[in-house]
């Protein structure tokens, strides 16, 4: 069974920089669409991304991508050009994304987003607005969904 916290859990203690995007973003902000996954932007530069080969280095983290499912082994020479990330690990799946789409690069992202408290750890997650945007970028019938009910979120939130 996914432990998607105990994954946020492990990214935050690591010092690993992200911010919280997609359906378990949404569900933060009071969506009631379920989510098997994490998916966060992250900064790609090499110091940040060896933060994460250290997060995951007991989690049997793979490449869910490619046929041979390969480790996640990550050095300063590997970590150049990478842009995305697409993990199976032991707690559940974890997407990494460089940028996300509508809102733009990791520092459009991090600039767009709030601070949460999750079990003594600050994450950060795309702001309502921000998250919006993105989904309708996506245009997924999935994503659609999660759209209206941001909004009816949102709605709610702004008559408060």
């Amino acid at each position: 069974m996914p432990d998607l916290i105990g994954l946020l859990l492990r990214l935050a203690d690591a010092g690993f920089r992200f911010v919280l995007v997609g359906g378990y973003a949404a569900m933060t902000h009071g969506s009631s669409l379920m989510t098997q996954d994490i998916d966060v932007c992250a900064d790609f530069d090499a110091a940040n991304l060896l933060r994460l080969n250290d997060a995951l280095a007991r989690l049997h983290a793979v490449h869910r991508m490619t046929p041979q499912r390969l480790p996640l082994e990550l050095n300063a020479q590997v970590c150049q050009g990478l842009k995305n990330l697409y993990l199976s690990t032991d707690c559940g799946q974890l997407d990494i994304l460089s940028e996300v789409t509508g809102v733009g690069a990791f520092g459009d992202v991090l600039a767009r987003s709030i601070q949460i408290e999750l079990r003594g750890r600050v994450i950060s997650v795309l702001n309502l607005d921000a998250l919006i945007i993105a989904k309708q970028a996506m245009g997924r019938p999935r994503d659609k969904e999660a759209v209206l009910q941001l909004q009816a979120i949102r709605e709610l939130r702004d008559r408060r």
